[in-house]
């Protein structure tokens, strides 16, 4: 029989013993999405024991120009991302574990999602949950990979607690909301999300078999243009994360809050500390994902299915449903976190 690991064991970078390594590690995919669904891929590929994927969404075929697990029928279908992927990878590599987690990853599970996990791998689509899984990783010590793509544009850094910078010594605090494009304003480029996701699982292969000499690589990348950029990350000995080991992502009050409105088939998306969003801009980048009318302190945006009222404070009321998933998966894909 052939060995399925044959030209990956004989890496010098890898070999007999990393391959057992990578035989045992436990990683968390969060998200799985553009960047999940080929992190997902390359980590059953190169035979990583137990992968536990994590999202909470169903597939779209607008998803299928980059999400590369999926196929027509899942879209058809509707299918939860996390079962469908779980199915795909199964037929992959039926030697490792596969367990799908459906579920809206944030402060009341990060925690248990994480245990005996070796490696945490961000395939997320917001900011909120980056940093609430920046803290659980680096209260819990799990190395993890960060990263992002929108347009022709990525960043990835690999975060080794204790041993080097976190994200938030990188970025501070979270951006404001409506401040960062996201994919369903700017459009994204399946090659940028694809090269993301390959260089992250090579930098958490290297933290899994002990390298962590790439840990606070800070790498943007746009593969349309060809142009690569590493810069090292210094470590912050105040930063309120790594230095201070204050994780207020993993309280429900740092974070943003979903709630179903009585009586009304809508979900109020509140930030969890009032913010200014540029309201004129923000409705210049909606333009052509849907209709947008700009008042003077709110916008109204509406797609075929469903209407956010944003607010100039951050606040987002989503008509049209009660699910606080979708509702978050909304603020997300239009907004932003």
């Amino acid at each position: 029989m052939s060995d399925y690991y044959a030209r990956q064991r004989i890496l010098p970078q890898i070999g007999p013993e990393g391959q057992q390594r990578i035989g045992a590690a436990q990683v968390l995919v969060v998200g799985c999405g553009a960047l999940g669904t080929v992190q997902a891929e390359l980590l059953a590929r190169a035979g990583v024991g137990r992968l536990i994927i994590a999202d909470r969404d169903r597939v779209d075929t607008t998803n299928l120009q980059r999400q590369l697990l999926y196929s027509q029928q899942d879209a058809d279908e509707r299918r939860l991302k996390a079962l469908a992927a779980a199915a795909r990878l199964r037929q992959i590599n039926p030697a490792i574990t596969v367990e799908p987690r459906v579920t809206s990853v944030g402060p009341r599970n990060i925690r248990s999602l994480l245990a005996g996990c070796d490696l945490a791998v961000d395939g997320t689509d917001n900011v909120e949950t980056r940093y609430v899984l920046n803290d659980a990783c680096v209260k819990a010590g799990v190395p993890w990979v960060y990263g992002g793509a929108v347009g022709t544009d990525g960043l990835l850094m690999p975060v080794m607690p204790g041993l080097g910078p976190c994200l938030r010594c990188a970025f501070p605090d979270p951006p404001a909301t409506g401040t960062l494009a996201t994919c369903d304003t700017a459009g994204v480029l399946a090659s940028t999300t694809a090269t993301v996701a390959a260089l992250q699982v090579a930098a958490g292969l290297r933290l899994l078999l002990g390298d962590t000499d790439n840990a606070g690589r800070l790498t943007s990348i746009d593969p349309w243009k060809a142009r690569f950029h590493s810069i090292t990350v210094p470590r912050d000995p105040d930063c309120p994360c790594c230095g201070q080991r204050k994780f207020p992502f993993l309280r429900s009050s740092g974070v943003a809050t979903a709630t179903t409105l009585c009586g009304e088939e809508a979900v109020q998306v509140t930030p969890a500390v009032p913010i200014a969003i540029g309201l004129p801009e923000l409705a210049a980048r909606l333009q052509g994902a849907g209709t947008v009318d700009l008042g003077d302190d709110h916008i109204v945006f509406a797609t075929d299915e469903h209407e956010l009222l944003v607010f100039a404070d951050g606040t987002v009321l989503v008509n049209g449903t009660r699910d606080l998933d979708l509702a978050r998966t909304l603020v997300a894909r239009f907004v932003g976190s």
